[in-house]
């Protein structure tokens, strides 16, 4: 029978009284006390009985031990050593089997007499051993994290398409949402942080498949538990045509390791059909209470097929997988297929097993549901990707009889994001399921994707500590060469010892290999008299070597660390309440600034949560059509005049809600660029900004970013570098009310930036700008001879101008705003 589900954290789950949210897997990890070791408790109800282990996870997981953290001895209850120290137990907990609750018990009556039997001495010895048993738990969760770190980028995202084969990502869509920031939704819409904060630690999500029941739309996937390091199968829900998901948490869980959950129909029943090749069987569960609770109905097969499919096509069911078992399969090149009058009966085998795809990079390996699609059957594959993993293919199947199998390859591209690892999928997918929406007008498919190559952490790994091996020889080498290091070796280590030996060698073969010894031992003395005490430090031709030498080893060291520690080398965004979004790039610039603008848009286009870039052209030729190298659309909007107020020009054609003003000489990281965004969806009714200024004294005089700092605050930001709602900002700066300030800009040609802090200002009565600070950012204005700022003081000065204008006519601007008050740490 099947384990139940764990607690879950969907509104509807919750609105019919099945399940309430359980405590914060990190929560457990963190706790501290007594350790209960205790095997895995059937769970019929949705408990999370499994909490931590003592050891690490196991790589490839057999063992199934568990030990449950309880946050201190609670003498009132037995089931506080298993709830974290309440003399309750958590919501929605339901009974252990009898074996576990009897070894809770006899826990408790020892940790009772114990402490009683002892006095003081007792109660010592027991606040030892928490004592013990917290810095564990601190273990436990620092491996937790370290596993998510290592295997946690592969995740789910939802394409749209009017057929199978034209499926767009989501944010393709446009899809807009009235309670959100930074609308369109984007891809990924399912992470292991939506697993993780739902309460059950997961490490990454991957092969999801779709079912459809009403108005809305399940997502079942495979989670990979880090404590266990074993797969399990969760769920998710949408009610919104697949544009936001409330995670159901885990609903299938076995002692052996689960993947592969292909959900579908049999008269008006609900099956899933999850893989559990490490079981050696193949097995057919039945929902009880959909999508939480699930029975084991039947074992279809007894051998360890994977990624296994059943379809009904033409009057027959079909089974479709690979056999591991079968003599020389191989994993990715064959399947096998089963055929029977209904997914309960017996089946039996196709007369062609096993079934070979003979092409050198095509797979016959399942990667999704099978799909019907204008009367033909269509399988999706597995395919190779070379050296960065997995792909997808599509195969159109033109017979499938008892007795005869054949399918060709058609031509399936999907449009994905060509970020490299700053985009979710940019490496490699491995899954689709594609279903038809029940409109009968769209196509919803949901794929797996992964940022980083397949052993990417192996790799970085073996590099850094080759590099490491490096410096050691170099140091080594460096030390003989100067004389530091002694380069003999003493001939003692290969003189015979007198001392009785065993009978591995006879005494012939000991001085035999004694001689050997000796011969290597004399011959590396004689390479090391060569180089030894060669280099004198005390010269100067000496001190440089020995400098040049140290200056190597400090950027080999510097390389070989970030290798190890350095992380996967991905920018990625910053999720909002679990959701992604995308935002446009705007810059202004003419024909003396294309060398800035080249860089500017090939940099920038890589990053992650840029869907597009707008360039506003104000004066000469703009570039040719695919001039500027970009992997996301770029659009040049050129102009009728030179004006600094271009920059905030309506534009019908943005499809985001948040635009990114940059100008084309700054340049700053990716991870910069998303910090930012995430701090406006924080606060989309402001304007986030990279550059603080202060307007202060009587008259108003302009501020650097210096003096702003010895005052504590701020209160503008340079729209050069700045984040805000175009719908709401370009409409400030158009509005009649601005008319004159828009003069002054044009008279001035500067503080296009000003006027539109002065007319948030004049709109609120709170602060209107936030600042975020950048981790590095190079102003290339410094290095061209056509910025308008590139004389200073002169600059300032106009500016100063422009603020005494301003505030005659649109008031003062908000009051001071302080650095390191919004709590984040990025603006300090």
């Amino acid at each position: 029978m099947a384990s139940s589900p764990r607690p879950a954290a969907t509104a509807a789950a919750h609105r019919r009284g099945l399940i309430q949210r359980p405590p914060s897997a990190r929560a457990y990890l963190s706790a501290a006390a007594a350790v209960v070791p205790a095997q895995r408790a059937e769970r019929r109800g949705g408990a999370l009985t499994r909490v931590a282990n003592t050891g690490p996870p196991p790589l490839h997981g057999s063992s199934r031990s568990r030990y449950v953290v309880a946050v201190e001895v609670n003498t009132s209850s037995p089931a506080a050593l298993v709830t974290g120290g309440s003399s309750s137990p958590p919501p929605a907990t339901v009974e252990e089997d009898e074996a576990g609750e009897e070894r809770i018990r006899r826990r408790h009556r020892h940790l009772l007499s114990t402490v009683e039997g002892h006095g003081e001495r007792g109660k010592y010895e027991e606040e030892k051993r928490i004592e013990r048993m917290n810095g564990e738990a601190a273990r436990v969760n620092n491996e937790f994290d370290l596993y998510v770190k290592l295997d946690g980028s592969w995740s789910a995202g939802v394409f749209l398409g009017d057929s199978p084969f034209s499926l767009e990502p989501i944010e393709h869509w446009g899809i807009s949402k009235a309670d959100g920031a930074a609308w369109p939704v984007a891809n990924p819409v399912v992470t292991c942080a939506d697993v993780e904060e739902a309460g059950f630690p997961s490490s990454f999500v991957a092969k999801p498949f779709l079912f459809l029941q009403g108005d809305a739309i399940y997502m079942f996937f495979e989670t990979k538990n880090p404590i266990t390091s074993q797969g399990d199968i969760a769920a998710a829900v949408s009610e919104d045509a697949g544009v936001t998901w409330q995670q159901v948490g885990v609903v299938l869980d076995e002692e052996w390791h689960l993947s592969y959950p292909y959900v579908f129909t049999y008269k008006n029943k609900v099956y899933m059909m999850p893989e559990s090749s490490k079981n050696g069987d193949i097995r057919l569960y039945r929902a009880l209470d959909f999508p939480l609770k699930w029975e084991l109905e039947k074992v279809l097969l007894e051998k360890p097929l994977v990624d296994s499919v059943i379809i009904n096509f033409q009057g027959s069911y079909w089974l479709l997988g690979t056999d591991l078992s079968s003599y020389g399969a191989k994993q990715n090149r064959e399947i096998s297929i089963w055929y029977s009058n209904s997914p309960l009966s017996p089946w039996i085998p196709h007369k062609q097993n096993l079934i070979h795809n003979t092409g050198k990079m095509l797979s016959t390996r399942n990667g999704g549901r099978p799909f019907i699609y204008n009367g033909n059957l269509y399988r999706v594959g597995k395919g190779q990707g070379g050296g960065s993993g997995h792909g997808i293919q599509v195969f159109k199947i033109e017979i499938l009889k008892s007795n005869e199998y054949k399918e060709v390859e058609v031509p399936f591209v999907i449009n994905k994001q060509l970020k490299g690892r700053n985009a979710w999928n940019g490496a490699r997918s491995h899954h689709l399921d594609v279903q038809q929406l029940p409109s009968g007008k769209l196509w919803i498919g949901v794929m797996d994707g992964d940022r980083v190559p397949s052993g990417d952490s192996v790799h970085r790994l073996t590099i850094g500590y080759m590099i490491y091996g490096v410096v050691l020889v170099l140091v080594l080498v460096t030390g003989g060469l100067i004389g530091t290091i002694n380069c003999s070796l003493p001939l003692r280590w290969s003189l015979p010892h007198t001392e009785k030996r065993s009978g591995l060698f006879n005494v012939e073969q000991r001085f035999f290999l004694y001689h050997k010894l000796s011969s290597l031992i004399s011959n590396l003395n004689k390479l090391g008299s060569l180089i030894c005490g060669r280099i004198n430090y005390r010269t100067w031709k000496g001190r440089v070597y020995v400098v040049v030498v140290m200056l190597i080893l400090v950027v080999l060291t510097c390389v070989g660390t970030h290798y190890i520690y350095g992380g996967n080398g991905a920018e990625e965004p910053y999720p909002i309440k679990g959701k992604y979004s995308q935002f446009t790039l705007l810059t202004m610039t003419y024909d003396a600034r294309l060398w800035n603008l080249k860089m500017f848009v090939e940099h920038y286009s890589k990053c992650a949560s840029v869907r597009d870039i707008v360039v506003v052209w104000n004066k000469g030729q703009p570039p040719a059509q695919g001039e500027l190298k970009s992997v996301v659309p770029v659009r040049t909007r050129v102009e009728d005049r030179n004006s600094l107020n271009n920059r905030f020009n309506i534009d019908s054609e943005i499809k985001t809600k948040a635009v990114m003003e940059l100008d084309d000489d700054i340049m700053m990281t990716c991870d910069d660029l998303e910090r930012g965004f995430k701090v406006w969806r924080e606060h989309p009714d402001r304007i986030i900004g990279y550059y603080p200024r202060l307007s202060e004294g009587s008259p108003l005089e302009y501020r650097n970013e210096r003096y702003a700092r010895q005052q504590g605050g701020y209160n503008m930001v340079l729209t050069g570098a700045a984040f805000m709602d175009h719908g709401l900002a370009f409409k400030k700066y158009w509005s009649k009310e601005a008319e004159v300030g828009r003069q002054i800009v044009d008279s001035f040609f500067n503080c296009e930036d000003i006027l539109l802090n002065f007319l948030f200002a004049n709109a609120s009565l709170t602060s209107t700008v936030e600042y975020v600070k950048p981790a590095w950012a190079i102003d290339m204005s410094k290095f061209s001879g056509v910025a308008i700022s590139r004389n200073t003081q002169a600059h300032y000065h106009v500016r100063s101008k422009c603020l005494a204008k301003f505030s005659e006519i649109y008031g003062n601007l908000t009051a001071k705003r302080f650095f390191n008050s919004r709590g984040d740490g990025w603006d300090v």
